[in-house]
């Protein structure tokens, strides 16, 4: 897509503060953070929205959602399980669909939200 800038991020036409790549995904800082940490995992294909998604994506959806742990604890918001059985920390994943989902940029895309609140329900 042309004029997607996702798709520009992905094929570094446009800087980011890039934290995570392989040959399917990027994972970058987002631009207007809602939380302390606040991350934005693309996959490098176009995809509108995840309405759009097929069968023949479902290896790249699977593989977004598996990252989600390893960036939250490469950035410091894993949960951690106390001695009493609790967990303290956490962070939420996030896709929004289409415009009444609240979606702003037309590139599937996941959000990774966390570190310490209050940020917490902002978005």
């Amino acid at each position: 897509m042309d004029n997607c800038i996702f798709c520009k991020i992905a094929a570094k036409q446009i800087p980011s503060s890039i934290v995570y790549e392989d040959d399917e995904l990027l994972a970058f800082k987002d631009i207007n953070p809602a939380a302390p940490v606040h991350l934005l995992v693309i996959p490098k294909i176009h995809l509108d929205t995840l309405s759009s998604a097929q069968a023949e994506h479902q290896a790249v959806l699977g593989k977004m959602l598996a990252l989600a742990p390893k960036l939250a604890s490469d950035h410091g918001c894993a949960p951690i399980q106390q001695a009493d059985g609790r967990y303290n920390g956490g962070y939420k994943t996030l896709i929004n669909t289409g415009a009444d989902g609240g979606q702003e940029v037309y590139h599937l895309h996941m959000h990774v939200i966390g570190g310490p609140q209050p940020w917490r329900g902002q978005r």
